[in-house]
């Protein structure tokens, strides 16, 4: 089983970056598909972004692309989401999710283990 920890979430303006971590621990942490979702208010979760075992080919949502980087860093065993040019519809509960060695899957179902998830409120 895999422990994960995200941090970062706050309240930022329409138009600004935040950067969310996620810490991982109890597992090879280079073994594990990584992903991020999110869950706003009465809807519901949703795939932002993903990144297989290996680390590379990232998967994003059309919504997302070209404004959030997902990216990792095995010797800290996090994965971090980069997100600029946020939108008041960003706002949500944002959750890491991991795989082991998973393909970045979109699908939620694919992943056994979540975060607690951290609150990313943007402000139009």
């Amino acid at each position: 089983q895999v422990q994960l920890v995200e941090s970062g979430g706050g309240l930022v303006q329409a138009g600004g970056s935040l950067r969310l971590s996620c810490a991982a621990s109890g597992r090879t942490f280079s073994n594990l598909a990584t992903g991020w979702f999110r869950q706003a208010p009465g809807k519901e979760r949703e795939f932002v972004t993903a990144i297989n075992w290996r680390g590379d080919s990232p998967n994003y949502a059309g919504n997302v692309k070209g404004r959030f980087t997902i990216s990792r860093d095995n010797a800290k065993t996090t994965v971090y989401l980069q997100m600029n040019s946020l939108k008041p519809e960003d706002t949500a509960i944002y959750y890491c999710a991991a795989q082991f060695l998973g393909d970045g899957s979109s699908m939620a179902g694919n992943y056994d283990s979540w975060g607690q998830g951290t609150q990313v409120t943007v402000s139009s």
